[in-house]
């Protein structure tokens, strides 16, 4: 099974009101596309969810900053403020494909949607890279589109668990914890 990832084009800007967000002091926060491909075709391999036998799947990423996230958040979540990441799923849809269409097209897992800005915060607080928050937030992310939820403890536990180990698995370390 492979993945396709289409990135869109960010024109991030560090949210200039925030003074924790030193433009000088920010390493860059570009992930080439290839390397986003990779930790998601990565991760997909080891969760080796049951979506069928579509041999591709595709999920859009755009990175942003706190001003569009929360646009977007207010938008579809009716909570105005930034946050972190948003995930659109598009298998949220119980909607029955004909087998010959998921065999011959590729299967569209979602969008997700990150914010530089609170990314770069939340590494600065956890003591990490802003590499490792982002892909920490795309590891998030992807498993929202793939059906997981944290609505109570239990569950919560469980996904951070999860992406403990699809961090691990790119060769990327975090304590999960720490973020909730």
């Amino acid at each position: 099974m492979e993945i396709e990832v289409s990135i869109q084009d960010c024109f991030w800007e560090p949210n200039q009101s925030a003074l924790t967000i030193n433009p000088e002091n920010i390493a860059d926060p570009q992930i080439h596309s290839e390397t986003w491909e990779n930790w998601f075709q990565t991760w997909l391999e080891t969760l080796s969810p049951n979506i069928g036998e579509t041999p591709i799947c595709e999920l859009s990423l755009r990175l942003t900053g706190d001003a569009e996230i929360q646009t977007l958040n207010t938008q579809y979540r009716q909570q105005n403020r930034p946050t972190d990441v948003l995930a659109f799923a598009a298998l949220e849809v119980d909607c029955p494909y004909p087998e010959e269409m998921l065999k011959s097209m590729p299967l569209y897992l979602g969008d997700l949607v990150i914010s530089i800005d609170t990314a770069y915060r939340q590494a600065q607080e956890q003591g990490h890279s802003l590499k490792t928050e982002l892909a920490w937030l795309a590891a998030h992310g992807f498993l929202h589109l793939l059906g997981w939820d944290h609505p109570d403890e239990d569950s919560l536990n469980s996904m951070l668990s999860q992406q403990e180990i699809l961090l691990q698995a790119i060769g990327l370390t975090v304590n999960c914890s720490a973020n909730y």
